[in-house]
């Protein structure tokens, strides 16, 4: 088996398809585990898996937490409101503090983006970006272009429209880095104040109409509006949204015939997405939620792999 050759995971950005390609098929071997009776196995016993997470989360912190069981490692959970972070401890110090415990990695969600950057350069374990600020979210493309694989079975060429807040939402910006690695043929769809300046120089198309943007897609990825991110003025009100962006039955029948609809969590129903396109049978949601399972187990199993490799 081999190893990513990194020592951490702190965006998709500046991997390499061989790499991306590395964890998918990682993750498969896992998904097989999952299956199982017995959903475990002993890869990281005795390894220590340290969830350091600065902004609420139910998904992705279970989701690392249920992948570091399935590998037997221990887990530490860590909560900001009751540590000494909020007695004016600094981040170094907090890090310091976690890596006297003998931590094989931490996995970090921050506000501000580049703070994984920062723990990554002042620590010997391995860390894995879970989310900073507005910057990258690597497992959560990851764990779509796995679902995409297993659905669509191919990359090169396809269709696939990410709708929404594209400007706040660092998992728009990590799949765009995936998605475009692998081959896909990307369409950024929203309206005009979620469009990233300069945009274009990502080899995407932009659609300001979504009615244009979804026909003949293959794969639509639904994106929640950044609220905690933004400060306003970008949209006149939820209702327009929904009218003119929202993911409509109507909207999906322009997409091509089996096109699969994504989404990363949470939805806001009526909003970004209807709740009768949320729960057909062209959505692929909750495998979703699923595949992030498998492939956090292998994100996990790589980076040991690699410090193993360095090691010897």
């Amino acid at each position: 088996m081999s190893s990513l050759g990194i020592k951490d995971l702190l965006g998709i950005k500046g991997l390499s398809r061989k790499q991306i390609y590395l964890v998918l098929d990682t993750a498969a071997g896992f998904k097989d585990v999952l299956k199982r009776d017995i959903k475990k196995v002993p890869a990281l016993r005795g390894k220590t898996v340290f969830n350091l997470f600065f902004e609420p989360s139910t998904r992705t912190r279970t989701s690392f937490e249920l992948a570091a069981k399935r590998l037997s490692t221990d887990v530490i959970n860590f909560s900001v409101p009751t540590s000494s972070f909020v007695k004016g401890e600094s981040l170094l110090d907090t890090i310091r503090t976690i890596e006297s415990y003998g931590v094989d990695y931490i996995v970090i969600r921050h506000s501000s983006s580049g703070v994984p950057h920062f723990i990554a350069r002042h620590s010997h374990a391995s860390v894995v970006n879970a989310g900073d600020g507005i910057n990258e979210h690597p497992t959560q493309a990851l764990l779509d272009a796995f679902t995409i694989k297993e659905k669509k079975g191919y990359f090169e060429g396809l269709k696939i429209a990410i709708v929404g807040d594209i400007l706040h939402s660092r998992v728009a910006k990590s799949n765009i880095y995936c998605l475009r690695e692998l081959g896909a043929e990307l369409r950024i769809v929203a309206p005009p104040t979620f469009v990233p300046h300069g945009i274009d120089s990502f080899g995407v198309e932009v659609y300001f109409d979504a009615d244009k943007g979804l026909k003949d897609v293959d794969v639509i990825m639904m994106l929640r509006i950044q609220n905690e991110r933004q400060e306003g003025g970008f949209l006149p009100s939820s209702d327009e949204y929904s009218r003119f962006w929202g993911l409509t039955e109507e909207r999906l029948a322009r997409a091509s015939q089996g096109a699969v609809v994504m989404h990363p969590g949470p939805m806001n129903r009526g909003v970004e997405i209807m709740s009768e396109v949320a729960d057909s049978t062209s959505s692929v949601i909750l495998e979703q939620v699923t595949n992030g399972v498998a492939v956090r187990m292998a994100v996990l199993y790589l980076l040991n792999r690699t410090r193993v490799t360095k090691h010897v």
